[in-house]
């Protein structure tokens, strides 16, 4: 378990808090670039790590995000008309541009406004669209860090599938821990034996032929953390899924038919995540099959709720927490272990969202927990955090990765090895990026 102490210092992610100053040293994934199809839009309200913003893209085509609270008086730049170059403010026509720099205050005399310009600037972050994707940088730099080379954003733009989203009612931290930990995979995932029918909605389910529990074999790195969840063959083969922990808040989950993906849990606030899984392949653009498996197909389950001006609303699935994420009893009794669909990470979320605190708030207080052998990677994951938050606090030093972004060329990635093999040298050529060269899938997930 956590001390109360440390599990508020890597839960909360606000501007000043450890834990949100570790993010902002980053580059975070914040919206598909379909969310701003032309030039001149309107403006989109956002909320990251806590703080509201307003992002565009502008007559030029340049994507920007802006403190949500104009500098004169504070109105949302949500209202700002979209023209030529700039945001000009519904209250007072105050205009800035992507950089912040203010262009015009036109309700000042106009001998005035020149002077005024020079000295008032708007609050604004670095955007970088790639692949599909818009980064943010909302750190102190005046020069960001260094672009992440994950290979997401290194493969050629038609082998890179859309950014699938699903917004998540709970802490990040909570969130993430599901994809730090395997045993689960044979329980809440599973089907309810190796030839049940597959549901009419969703995946059929995992299914561990054998029913041994996984042997957890973690290891830290300068980005953060993979691990091997070993499980047993009926042939006396050895199954190694090794996935990984990239800081700050990125994982990678083995997928299957050579295909990669990066999945990260980006913050809205301290309550609410964004869950981005942004798919493609080394070698060939996604097959349909593949970009569903990564995370579409909330048709399936009515899509989306109908979105409103509150980025808390943004992606958040019809099926959610105030209806059992659609759970159905009679699947549950005749073909999946729970009967919510698998479809994207709905049963995780029946999971994590209900965890609160004594505020009853959807931040785990993790003092109650009771950890054992199989949450080796949860509990590494958690070190590994604190300890970067708090060299970072202490001693002002990001994690390596934040400038060398070459050590986020990494990969996932399933193995079959003979009883006895040493994992870590035989995957460890197979778990970086390889040009040209399908990742490592010698057992798909669903058997």
């Amino acid at each position: 378990m956590l001390s109360k102490e440390n599990n508020e210092l890597i839960c909360r992610v606000g501007r000043g808090t450890p834990m949100g100053n570790l993010m902002r040293q980053y580059w975070i994934p914040a919206l598909p670039a379909r969310e701003f199809p032309e030039a001149g839009s309107p403006p989109l309200r956002m909320r990251l790590l806590g703080e509201n913003l307003v992002m565009f893209r502008d007559t030029l085509g340049r994507v920007g995000a802006l403190e949500e609270y104009c500098p004169h008086r504070g109105a949302s730049l949500y209202f700002a008309r979209n023209e030529e170059g700039g945001l000009r403010c519904a209250y007072h026509g105050w205009k800035f541009d992507v950089n912040g720099n203010c262009m015009d205050t036109p309700s000042e005399q106009p001998d005035k406004r020149e002077k005024l310009c020079a000295r008032v600037k708007a609050k604004a972050y670095p955007c970088r669209e790639i692949n599909k994707m818009v980064w943010i940088y909302m750190g102190p730099r005046e020069t960001p860090p260094p672009f992440p080379e994950f290979e997401i954003n290194l493969l050629p733009d038609a082998q890179v599938g859309e950014p699938q989203i699903m917004m998540e009612q709970a802490n990040w931290l909570q969130n993430i821990e599901g994809d730090l930990d395997s045993a689960h995979l044979d329980w809440l995932h599973s089907r309810l034996g190796e030839d049940s029918p597959k549901p009419e909605v969703g995946l059929p389910g995992f299914w561990n032929p054998t029913g041994l529990p996984p042997i957890l074999d973690t290891v830290t790195t300068d980005y953060g953390a993979y691990y091997s969840a070993k499980r047993l063959m009926p042939d006396g083969m050895e199954w190694h899924r090794v996935n990984q922990f990239i800081f700050p808040l990125h994982t990678m989950i083995t997928l299957g038919n050579g295909a990669v993906a990066l999945r990260s849990f980006v913050p809205v606030d301290d309550f609410h995540t964004m869950l981005i899984t942004h798919p493609g392949h080394p070698c060939r653009p996604l097959t349909k099959e593949e970009e569903y498996f990564s995370g579409m197909g909330f048709e399936e389950v009515g899509g989306y709720v109908e979105r409103t001006s509150d980025p808390r609303t943004y992606y958040l699935t019809k099926v959610n927490k105030d209806n059992d994420y659609g759970r159905s009893m009679s699947m549950q009794k005749s073909q999946m272990f729970l009967g919510v669909p698998f479809v994207g990470n709905l049963q995780d979320r029946a999971m994590t969202e209900l965890m609160t605190n004594e505020d009853e708030e959807p931040m785990y207080d993790r003092t109650r927990e009771h950890l054992g052998t199989s949450d080796a990677m949860v509990v590494t994951v958690r070190r590994q955090l604190i300890n970067a938050a708090s060299k970072l606090r202490d001693e002002n030093t990001p994690p390596p990765n934040v400038d060398n972004p070459k050590l986020d060329r990494v990969r996932c990635g399933t193995f079959k090895f003979k009883p006895g093999t040493d994992w870590k040298a035989e995957a460890k050529p197979r778990l970086v990026v390889r040009e040209n060269e399908p990742a490592a899938g010698d057992l798909n997930l669903i058997l």
